[in-house]
């Protein structure tokens, strides 16, 4: 696997990559992650080659693998009997993994965890959004048709990408929960260490601080919430480029006092605490590939209140731990205060969710991935990929 970003950056891309990299290993094959090294070790380096990286101007948690070394690198594992490269990134990686590929006369596979048409608008000012959007779709064109397959965390991302005039093979493979991580966590533990009563209503957003993650929406949904529920407290785990402008922006609403900033909180302790404190969890982002923070939610018995766009139409089901609502500010609050003001349906709806994502769990996810790889390998056309290396 190639990749522009990995642990311990946290994200959704460096959690996928994470969990299928874990659950392959537990299927008994080898894997080798070629990443950026962000200069602190990790608890399991088995199998990551790191490329000497620099911080990424404007974005200092993420990472610019340095060009020749990551060449180098490839280089040197590309005779450990490799059977495909998967690229995990549009960047540096998708290149790389592309020449190594080549060279090594094996299979490119690519996964499209980003939805760029909707997220270059928030970072790219200068141009209109139209022009934006047509740079993306042919952005991804160019490198999805260069693949000889892709995959898609969710079947209306893969509909985008037909719609881009994508004919790459495509397989719709979310990632998955390994549910024996989300078995814990104490509520009460992280109420004390912020000193948070017991009786407060908390609703939160665990992920990225960023602009296309619609978390300012959710601001103004608090701001309504106050008259409904006057003690309501919104609690935002994660950091990002628009912390800032968020923090700015809960005072601009009146929310001091109402809106806690608990930055990244440890994947297996803190944050497990964190969800298990909440009484609901709110999710509004229109970018989302699949919106794996609702399932870590629900696994935990937390219900959630969401929007249902792009990916989190997979993955939401009305009822099933969660209540759909539109992106309208008053709605989403009633539908917020409804759940906080019906303690015995709000732990129904919490046990509905445990049940509901038992459906997800990592090892089938795996499995699914093993058996896409199978198909890719035996697709017609390996003379093709063997000419790649001669």
């Amino acid at each position: 696997m190639v990749t522009d970003v990995f642990s311990p950056r946290v994200n959704g891309v460096s959690t996928s990559i994470q969990t299928f990299r874990r659950e392959l290993h537990a299927l008994g094959h080898q894997v080798c992650v070629i990443a950026p090294d962000y200069g602190a070790i990790t608890d399991d380096e088995a199998g990551i080659v790191r490329v000497p990286a620099v911080p990424v101007p404007l974005d200092p948690e993420d990472r610019l693998m340095r060009w020749g070394q990551l060449r180098r690198q490839l280089r040197r594992v590309r005779d450990g009997g490799f059977d495909l490269v998967h690229i995990q990134t549009p960047f540096l990686a998708h290149y790389a993994g592309v020449a190594f590929s080549d060279a090594a006369g094996i299979p490119r596979v690519e996964t499209y965890h980003t939805y760029f048409e909707e997220y270059l608008f928030h970072y790219v000012r200068f141009l209109p959004k139209p022009s934006l959007k047509a740079l993306a779709r042919r952005f991804s064109r160019g490198q999805c048709n260069d693949l000889d397959a892709l995959v898609v965390p969710s079947s209306q991302m893969r509909a985008v990408l037909e719609g881009y005039g994508i004919s790459a093979s495509m397989e719709v493979i979310p990632t998955g929960l390994a549910l024996e991580d989300f078995s814990v966590g104490d509520g009460v533990a992280f109420r004390s260490r912020f000193r948070i009563p017991p009786e407060r209503p908390i609703i939160l957003y665990v992920g990225r601080v960023a602009f296309e993650k619609n978390i300012e929406f959710l601001l103004r949904v608090t701001a309504r919430l106050k008259p409904l529920i006057p003690d309501i407290l919104f609690v935002v785990s994660g950091e990002g480029p628009a912390l800032h402008a968020l923090r700015d922006r809960a005072r601009k609403e009146g929310l001091e006092g109402h809106v806690l900033f608990v930055g990244y909180l440890d994947r297996r302790g803190a944050l497990l605490d964190c969800y298990r404190a909440a009484d609901a969890f709110v999710f509004a982002s229109r970018t989302e590939t699949q919106g794996l923070v609702l399932l870590e939610a629900m696994a935990l018995g937390t219900p959630v209140v969401s929007t249902a766009i792009m990916g989190t139409r997979d993955v939401l089901r009305q009822g099933e731990g969660a209540v759909i609502v539109p992106e309208d500010e008053v709605a989403f609050a009633e539908a917020v205060a409804a759940l906080l003001r019906d303690e015995p349906h709000r732990r129904k709806l919490g046990r509905a969710g445990q049940r509901y994502a038992q459906q997800w769990t990592a090892r089938a996810m795996a499995e699914r991935l093993l058996a896409f790889y199978q198909q890719v390998l035996a697709a017609p056309g390996r003379a093709r990929l063997a000419s790649r290396a001669a």
